[in-house]
């Protein structure tokens, strides 16, 4: 016997007119349906107007491990299973990855059925670059385990994407302002495609400000990546260098500050230190370096 086809749906984050036509369509033909909530199942059917002929069951976080090898069984039994949950794409930030990992190991074939995105569309309203973009999903509720994942990503060139409760929305934006910077842009987007939908764009302290009364609805935070600072002057900074080296700083350790700060290549800056023309009284840097000392100055 063949095995079956595991089937990952998208369902609509919010206007069930969103639904892609293929949705009823595998609701209605499936074996088996796994939800994460029966019940938002029962309202997804209604607007739709569909009927379920197979056999429904609940698949949601809490017993996922217990329920993923009893479907894994059925689908090497031939059946057809369909994994929904309340909103957008299976496994993401959502049930559905443990099956899909689970099935592959089985070698039975994994498909989906795309449809409305939070993260997509977020992105799409956001106004921030999307040419390259990451999701983080739900940031945690602690401050320290927070601020943990946060500060690795305060370094992140790519527009950042995050699913966040909107109790928790003002301390989150709050916290992304220490570790990110206050005048970092930012966007919340609020109930999409609902009737209340809303998009405030701003600093991360402009809209912290703006959430801390509360905030109502499902919400998806995206939020700029670090720019990368406007290409240096190679002669401007080397001069400033020079300055910090006359002041008694080593050669070396202000090459290697101010690369990593502007991006310019060390052993570019300190050659072109060296190049400067000598100094007016003193040794000059250049002099220090080709006789194989120190890169600072001797005291004046």
């Amino acid at each position: 016997m063949s095995s079956g086809v595991l089937v990952l749906a998208a369902t609509p984050i919010g206007d069930p007119r969103d639904a892609a036509p293929r949705l009823a369509h595998e609701l209605a033909t499936a074996d088996v349906v796994a939800a994460e909530d029966t019940r938002r199942l029962r309202r997804l059917t209604h607007d739709l107007e569909v009927v379920i002929t197979g056999q429904v069951v609940s698949y949601h976080e809490h017993n996922e491990a217990a329920r993923t090898p009893d479907l894994v069984a059925r689908l090497l039994e031939g059946a057809r299973v369909l994994v929904v949950t309340d909103a957008g794409m299976p496994s993401v930030s959502d049930p559905g990855y443990r099956l899909v990992t689970a099935a592959i190991a089985a070698d039975i074939p994994v498909t989906c059925v795309p449809g409305p995105s939070a993260v997509l569309m977020a992105l799409a309203v956001s106004g921030l670059p999307v040419d390259r973009f990451c999701f983080e999903g739900f940031l945690p509720r602690k401050a320290g385990d927070r601020a943990r994942v946060l500060a690795p990503l305060a370094d992140e060139p790519r527009t950042m994407v995050f699913f966040e409760a909107p109790h928790r929305l003002a301390e989150s934006l709050t916290a992304l302002a220490e570790v990110f910077g206050s005048d970092r842009q930012a966007a919340v987007c609020r109930e999409l495609t609902k009737t209340w939908e809303e998009v405030r764009r701003g600093t991360l302290t402009e809209l912290a400000e703006w959430a801390a009364p509360g905030v109502k609805g499902e919400i998806t935070l995206v939020v700029a990546g670090r720019s990368r600072p406007a290409p240096a002057d190679l002669g401007q900074v080397a001069h400033g260098i020079r300055a910090r080296v006359d002041a008694g700083e080593r050669l070396k350790d202000v090459c290697a500050e101010v690369a990593e700060r502007t991006g310019l290549a060390r052993k570019a800056l300190y050659d072109a230190v060296v190049a400067l023309p000598r100094a007016s009284k003193g040794a000059s840097v250049d002099s220090v370096a080709s006789a194989g000392g120190a890169p600072s100055l001797p005291p004046r």
